[in-house]
């Protein structure tokens, strides 16, 4: 029987290989299905292609005492990266309800063609417990309609029918596979010493094409379920497995599968590509204004500028016309021929948008004003650049085929001037009051008790800016119903700054969440500054300083921060406890190409800890953003406890992609696998570097789409 199923898999495996003529796939294939680990794939074994790129897609699966949720990123062309949930029920004596986290990397070492097939090499739960440790190499070939995979296996792909692992002609160390790690207490250290060890597998199987809504599948699978056989009974009587994949017009499949002889299971799953602008691509907001084109020699009138009051005129014409298209006027200076404008903008994600309905309102200006400098402002007062365009430039292009990049290409981006002395502000501006309330959730994740916990209640939180970039803060919460407060108790040996939330939870029912004072300012050209004082989060007060360098032409920007903090009560008042640091940071952030984000800060954290974090982010034409991050320091893993080190992920979508309706409003969430207090950084609001590089040159290169609408 082993040396049959040997022969089988490895004909799978040569079958595309030795191919010579496929149709391509994409003329019957649109993209991969996904398997009941999340990832594209047969039914439990891998495939050699990826999903498309910037695909975003999440899966929950159930079978016998076991369910899984993955999400699954394709982060590039090539790579991709996988985050996964398990409950394993009866898997653990000492719980019940056992719950696992891994990580994934496929990398598509060839794209499919005529003559070769598509094959990936993958790393599966390679930083997490190591229940699911495997590696593989897969190669799959499309025949029409028909789809033939075959793979080689190593850790859990080859655990049935192994042989004697290949790469052992090259060192004899690949003979034998080190042991797991194992235990919570070790999630997240990288087993890199395992990786493509021991016994090999093959594995393989069959896709069939039916339509474009169906597809099934065939597949002989090398994962033995040593684990779960022992610890929860699985009964894996076969190798092979059997399912069906339908396909829905919304993103959504639905599989159903005969797993292993013995057991039947399901898995939904649903995709969607960030690079796609929703469902409402050109949104159902108001259009914008009209260019107002001057008449022929009309440029040479300059009587205007003669006529009393003339300034203050202008001012209330442009901050009421600017005020219809959602945006705030903060001052206007006017000559013969140039107007500067400096506005807000609280409406629009799209900061290319935002200047292209002030440059239509500024059309209206009396005719000889040529030239035109937009100097948008932050919500906290800053002035981060100066855009200049051409009236006529304004005229000529506003309906070219090509108007938005021949717009760009005219513009001039440069750091913004000091405000002129002439300049005019509309009456009443400042100081300016802002306050809301409404609902608010907080959570706590991933605990191995309950991997779900929940807090709701009503927020009340106000602002107060007297001048310009002088900003008084804060934010009151009172919790109706939750269960954070029922988190076990910290077993931490680091000073304890990020793992008593539940300490928090039970005695901040009503909380000061922040009360901050925060002066921003700039300090030079291309440099910008913070000053916050007070509250500044729910467990640390104190003192933080930032400095920001970051010209307009530039995508790489440095930043220095540094703070000291005070751990406050649990009760989220205004008292504090006896523990307090001096933290701070370099940050270094560089924006690559295709949307790509990077960041690295190295310095001091809460727990006294030094070291530093990389992150990188990848951010989208319709705002939604996307990304990862991992912290290390010189806190062992063993002192740091379960995760081994801080990590996670970040994803933040525009409700505007959803409602159609110009909005900065978003739903963000940082998901970490567990919280623990080394590499924690203290959270200060207003921090400088997001909120200026959207009207720096490189961001709004790639927005610049959207000038028109």
């Amino acid at each position: 029987m082993k040396t049959h199923a040997v022969r089988f898999t490895a004909a799978l495996c040569l079958l595309p290989i030795g191919a010579q003529q496929a149709v391509p796939q994409e003329r019957v294939w649109t993209r991969p299905t996904l398997n009941f680990m999340g990832v594209p794939g047969l039914i439990d074994m891998p495939t050699g292609h990826q999903m498309q790129d910037a695909d975003l897609s999440l899966s929950l699966g159930g079978f016998e005492k076991t369910r899984r949720a993955t999400l699954h990123f394709q982060i590039t062309p090539r790579l991709s990266g996988v985050f996964r949930y398990v409950n394993l029920e009866g898997y653990n004596q000492v719980r019940d309800q056992y719950y696992d986290r891994s990580f994934d990397l496929r990398y598509l070492l060839m794209e499919e063609t005529a003559r070769r097939p598509a094959v990936s090499v993958g790393l599966q739960d390679f930083g997490g417990t190591g229940i699911y440790a495997g590696e593989y190499v897969a190669a799959t070939k499309t025949f029409g309609r028909l789809r033939a995979t075959g793979g080689l296996g190593w850790g859990r792909f080859g655990s049935f029918n192994g042989i004697r692992n290949p790469l052992a002609v090259l060192d004899n160390r690949f003979e034998d596979r080190a042991d797991q790690s194992g235990g919570i207490s070790e999630t997240g250290q990288l087993d890199a010493d395992q990786w493509f060890q021991g016994d090999a597998a093959f594995f393989g199987g069959l896709q069939y094409r039916v339509n474009d809504k169906l597809t099934l599948t065939a597949e002989y699978s090398s994962d033995a379920y040593e684990a779960e056989s022992e610890n929860i009974g699985f009964d894996r009587e076969s190798p092979l497995n059997f399912g069906a994949t339908w396909r829905f017009d919304n993103g959504v499949s639905l599989t159903g599968a005969y797993l292993y002889g013995s057991t039947v299971a399901v898995n939904l799953s649903y995709t969607f590509n960030p690079k796609s602008p929703g469902t409402l691509p050109g949104g159902t907001g108001r259009a914008p204004l009209p260019v107002t084109v001057r008449p022929a020699g009309a440029a040479g009138d300059l009587g205007w500028t003669q006529r009393s009051g003339v300034a203050d005129t202008l001012q209330t014409s442009v901050s009421e016309a600017l005020a219809d298209e959602g945006l705030l006027l903060d001052a206007i200076s006017v000559s013969a021929r140039e107007a500067e404008v400096r506005f807000r903008n609280p409406t629009y994600m799209n900061g290319a948008q935002a200047l292209g309905r002030a440059a239509r309102v500024l059309s209206r200006l009396p005719p000889s004003i040529e030239t035109i400098a937009l100097v948008p402002v932050t919500a906290s007062g800053l002035p981060v650049s100066r855009v200049i365009v051409r009236r006529g430039d304004l005229e000529e292009l506003e309906h070219a085929p090509d108007g938005s990049w021949q717009m760009f290409a005219r513009a001039g981006f440069e750091d913004a001037h000091p405000v002129a002395e002439d300049a005019v502000a509309p009456e009443g501006r400042f100081p300016i009051f802002r306050w809301g309330v409404g609902p608010y959730l907080s959570s706590a994740i991933f605990d191995p008790d309950e991997p779900f916990r929940i807090d709701g209640g009503i927020e009340v939180s106000a602002s107060f800016e007297p001048t310009p970039g002088l900003v008084f803060s804060g934010a009151v919460r009172h919790r109706l119903a939750g269960n954070v407060e029922d988190l076990p108790a910290s077993n931490s040996v680091l000073p304890r700054v990020r793992s008593e939330v539940g300490l928090y939870a039970q005695e901040g029912e009503t909380a000061l969440t922040n009360l901050t004072a925060a002066r921003y300012f700039r300090p030079g050209k291309d440099f910008y500054g913070r000053v916050t004082a007070g509250y500044l989060e729910p467990m640390f007060g104190g003192l933080s300083g930032e400095l920001l360098w970051k010209p307009v032409d530039s995508r790489i920007g440095v930043g220095l921060e540094m703070n000291y903090a005070r751990k406050r009560a649990y009760d989220q008042g205004f008292d504090f406890q006896d523990y307090d640091i001096l933290t701070g940071h370099l940050s270094t952030y560089v924006e690559g190409r295709n949307g790509f984000q990077y960041q690295v800060d190295a310095g001091r954290y809460l727990a006294g800890d030094w070291g530093a974090t990389l992150s990188v982010g990848r951010e989208f034409d319709n705002g939604v953003r996307l990304g990862a991050f991992a912290t290390f320091t010189d806190v062992s893993f063993d002192d740091f406890g379960e995760g081994s080190f801080d990590k996670g992920f970040r994803i933040e979508i525009p409700l505007s992609i959803f409602s159609g309706q110009p909005s900065k409003e978003t739903l963000a969430r940082t998901v970490r696998p567990t919280q623990r207090d080394g590499g924690a950084r203290l959270s200060v609001p207003g921090r400088l570097y997001e909120s200026v590089r959207g009207y720096h040159r490189s961001d709004l290169q790639s927005e610049w789409g959207r000038f028109w609408r």
